[in-house]
């Protein structure tokens, strides 16, 4: 066998050594997560809206007021901050939004939600102490959004855009709770 074959094999043993140890010691980066990646976009002529975000699963547990403490922020899904992008400007209940990428969070709490728009982009939602990353320093927008109670059950955390009665709206739903934040897309200015 040649030199290069012989190095070349050396080098794909090492890496296969090196992710068989990352895998078992940090984390298993082959199984499934628990809280999948998910992003959710819109589009309308030129309006393309985007969330990425992590779903967390409900499995069996109470999720607000327990899992998710009411009146605290939280980080409005799992692992990563999860983060809102428009193209365009928006007008959020009378509250102007320019176009963007920002994180988004949340404080539960039993009849309505805050939701907060943040400059700041950052690398995981919460820190070592399970504390939200989320610094009010760089907050955009505040609002307070109704919660509707549903007669369904939503097993994980889901984000989605509604447009069906052209009101688009922002909507987040899980357990028997969902909630929905109207956008307005403000016209360029020519």
């Amino acid at each position: 066998m040649n030199t290069f074959l012989k190095r070349l094999l050396v080098i794909l043993s090492i890496i296969a050594v090196a992710l068989f140890l990352y895998s078992y010691f940090v984390g298993d980066i082959f199984s499934k997560r628990l809280s999948p990646k998910d992003t959710v976009e819109f589009r309308l002529n030129d309006l393309k809206l985007e969330v990425f975000y992590n779903r967390p699963s409900k499995k069996g547990r109470d999720v607000f007021g327990a899992l998710v403490p009411y009146n605290r922020v939280w980080r409005t899904g799992a692992n990563e901050a999860t983060t809102f992008e428009t193209n365009k400007d928006l007008m959020i209940k009378g509250i102007y939004l320019p176009k963007g990428k920002y994180t988004l969070w949340t404080v539960p709490k039993d009849s309505a939600w805050n939701v907060i728009f943040n400059t700041k982009q950052y690398p995981w939602g919460v820190d070592e102490e399970m504390q939200p990353m989320w610094d009010p320093n760089y907050d955009r927008l505040e609002i307070d959004v109704p919660v509707e109670k549903i007669n369904t059950t939503v097993e994980q955390f889901t984000i989605a855009f509604d447009n069906s009665t052209d009101n688009l709206k922002l909507t987040m739903a899980w357990d028997n709770t969902k909630i929905a934040v109207p956008l307005r897309v403000l016209n360029d200015k020519k």
